[in-house]
């Protein structure tokens, strides 16, 4: 072995630690904020860590100027971890749960998903928005929040601004969902069992979802987080749908890798699906995976939250407020009018 091999292997082995030291001071930030998030969610187990994670994260990014140090930390918490998260997010899906659903309400899930995205698209193109922005929140309204979003941008050329508004929107009127449907909901007179669907079908993140599940009561929590869990899982074909548009487009730059026609996050969600499912797995398995999920989504939202500048936000202009007010009035919509087709 020649001197020069030995002293170029000590090289690349320090390089490759200074590279991942630049990450500590972030994911230190990003881990304490997790800690805190979980010990208000374990003292009020009404008040998700996700939500607390993000609003901590905007309130953080507005009140005080972070180190640029920790800049790395955050964005690979925003980005890497949150698709980390996804993929745990399957352990909690059951298929033979969905699967009792009936077909009747799977297909209005199918409908939901489908009807929100397309119009979603329309009304963007009536407002004159760029269309990956559009394409970012149509996603995240119609499918599961901030997930979605993640899972889009992965295989779409979207800017980072876009990103960063379509969770902020997504944070903003799924949390105005939280008391806005149950209070529609008594409104209507609809039973427990229908406003937990309700819930379930509109609603756009899982922790919204919850939320709003335990205010309504009387048994609308379970039936709301499987019909949510139902509409996460249409996330796999609508990724793959988005990256094969994509790839046909031959909109890639020179040099630029095809994206994968399903992204190895969306395969690894589906394979902890499938474990799930048909895996007798031990409990503690279970139970490690979702505080795993509900650990790395929590680091990825306070991540995304210190993406959220309330001053670029409100310079973004009014259009996408009126999309996102008007896709969730007819994500809302098109649930309420199938779960009542399918449960008069």
């Amino acid at each position: 072995m020649s001197t020069k091999t030995l002293l170029t292997r000590p090289s690349a082995a320090l390089q490759g630690s200074s590279a991942g030291k630049k990450y500590v001071p972030g994911l230190l930030l990003c881990a304490a904020a997790v800690a805190i998030a979980m010990t208000v969610n374990a003292a009020l187990p009404a008040a998700s860590p996700l939500i607390i994670a993000i609003v901590l994260g905007i309130a953080l990014t507005n009140t005080v100027r972070l180190p640029q140090s920790t800049a790395p930390g955050i964005t690979l918490a925003a980005k890497k971890l949150l698709r980390l998260g996804i993929v745990f997010l399957g352990l909690q899906l059951v298929l033979s749960d969905i699967a009792a659903l009936g077909v009747p309400m799977l297909l209005v899930i199918v409908c939901i998903v489908a009807g929100g995205i397309f119009g979603t698209l329309l009304l963007g193109r009536l407002l004159k928005m760029r269309p990956t922005q559009v394409l970012l929140i149509a996603c995240g309204f119609s499918i599961c929040g901030a997930a979605a979003v993640a899972g889009v941008e992965g295989v779409t050329d979207s800017e980072e601004e876009d990103v960063v508004t379509a969770v902020a929107l997504v944070v903003i009127f799924g949390t105005l969902m939280i008391f806005g449907l149950p209070l529609a909901a008594s409104l209507l007179g609809l039973s427990p069992e229908v406003s937990g669907m309700w819930a379930g079908g509109s609603i756009h993140e899982i922790a919204q979802v919850v939320a709003a599940g335990g205010v309504i009561g009387g048994g609308a929590l379970t039936i709301a987080v499987v019909v949510k869990l139902a509409r996460v899982l249409m996330l796999a074909p609508v990724a793959a749908v988005l990256s094969v548009r994509q790839r046909r487009s031959g909109r890639v730059e020179a040099g630029q890798k095809r994206p994968p026609i399903v992204p190895l996050f969306i395969l690894g969600f589906l394979a902890m699906v499938l474990l799930r499912s048909f895996a007798d797995l031990p409990g503690a398995v279970i139970a490690a995976g979702s505080f795993a999920q509900t650990a790395l989504l929590s680091s990825a939202m306070f991540g995304l939250g210190c993406g959220v500048k309330i001053r670029s936000l409100m310079q973004v202009g009014a259009r996408p407020f009126i999309l996102a007010a008007a896709s969730t009035v007819l994500v809302a919509g098109i649930a309420l009018a199938g779960i009542l087709l399918v449960h008069p």
